[in-house]
């Protein structure tokens, strides 16, 4: 005889219950914990009953995050860990993802400790990982007009700059906000990434899309609001200027050769080259001719002028062509969706301790 799974009667809330109570955990959250005192305490209490593993990652923290979580927290999900020396938030979050990958969990949630996400969106954010629609989830501050008008006026420029160089660099044109932390990645993607070869500082998540946009993974968004306080950031906007624009232009360059030289040539190779050399070549030759003219004191002939302007403008066009078919050729396929899912977890405990 079968035995009945639902007590008498069956009602729709306690089918939904017992589901609940059977349902395996998938999720497994990573948090970096730097100066953020023992506020990553509230954000382990609201944690859903989808994640079954919370690694909190104390980076050499002067102010003991780690020991704080490792002292007062009693639930048997969470797992310290530590580094010996001060690696940022990358290094933090690199160290959250191996260990992450010892645990079944499907999909692996980045989660700042600073309390500036929302850990009752941690569900909706996994969703479409955990349904394979997406290899990579992230959240954008910017879809809401009222966040924007609420943001600081210097977060806003910085964040719309660096959503610029972002889309250049990486080839994902649609996205916006990439130094947004709260992320979710399938574990399939995660495995395929050069995890020791990511950037360990600030430039952590727009390095992390340059490799995604390697793999070709498809990433969404999801709208988040906003959240600041008055606690000081480690961030120092001015500190991060060069080093981010020595990423971007890095990865760029990276990009241009791998995607359009070594992958594949196309015809959007031919006026991405042309087009360079036709600006670069039409450029030089008239700021030549303009200066040699001005010390001579006499006037450029309409053929020189012509014979300037008229690579710059078809170099220029050649560029805009090969603009719009970078624009166009973002992912659209999963990763994850070529690999079947696997058997779920018949544990719910956490991971062996990793020290």
């Amino acid at each position: 005889m079968i035995p009945n799974l639902f007590p008498l009667p069956v009602t729709p809330k306690r089918v939904r219950e017992a589901l609940a109570e059977c349902s395996v955990p998938r999720i497994a959250v990573v948090m970096p914990a730097y100066r953020v005192g023992r506020r990553p305490l509230a954000l382990i209490a609201r944690m859903p009953a989808s994640v079954g593993w919370i690694f909190v990652v104390d980076d050499a923290c002067p102010e003991g995050s780690g020991d704080e979580v490792a002292r007062h927290c009693v639930d048997p999900r969470v797992q310290v860990l530590r580094h010996d020396a001060n690696q940022g938030v990358g290094g933090a979050v690199v160290t959250g993802y191996q260990a992450a990958l010892q645990t079944p969990a499907e999909a692996v949630v980045k989660l700042d400790g600073d309390g500036q996400m929302d850990p009752d969106l941690i569900d909706r954010l996994a969703a479409p990982v955990l349904a394979r629609r997406a290899d990579y989830n992230k959240g954008n501050r910017f879809h809401q007009v009222s966040d924007v008008r609420r943001m600081p006026r210097i977060r806003l420029l910085g964040n719309a700059w660096l959503s610029f160089l972002s889309k250049l660099s990486t080839g994902y044109w649609q996205l916006f906000d990439p130094t947004n932390g709260f992320t979710a990645i399938h574990r399939d993607v995660l495995e395929q990434l050069p995890l020791p070869f990511l950037a360990r500082r600030y430039f952590f998540e727009s390095d992390l899309l340059f490799r995604l946009g390697q793999l070709r993974a498809v990433v969404h968004e999801m709208p988040m609001p906003a959240v600041y306080d008055d606690e000081p950031s480690s961030l120092r906007p001015l500190q991060q200027i060069w080093p981010f624009l020595r990423g971007h232009g890095r990865n760029l360059l990276r990009r241009i050769v791998y995607d359009y030289l070594l992958r594949g040539f196309s015809m959007a190779s031919v006026q991405l080259l042309l087009g360079l050399a036709l600006l670069g070549g039409g450029g030089a030759f008239g700021l030549w001719q303009w200066i040699d003219h001005a010390a001579r004191g006499v006037t450029a002939s309409a053929g020189t002028v012509m014979l300037a302007a008229l690579p710059v403008l078809i170099g220029m066009q050649c560029l805009l062509a090969w603009l719009a078919h970078d624009m166009a050729a973002w992912p659209r396929e999963p990763i994850c969706a070529d690999t079947p899912p696997k058997d779920p977890p018949i544990a719910v405990r956490p991971a062996a301790e990793i020290s």
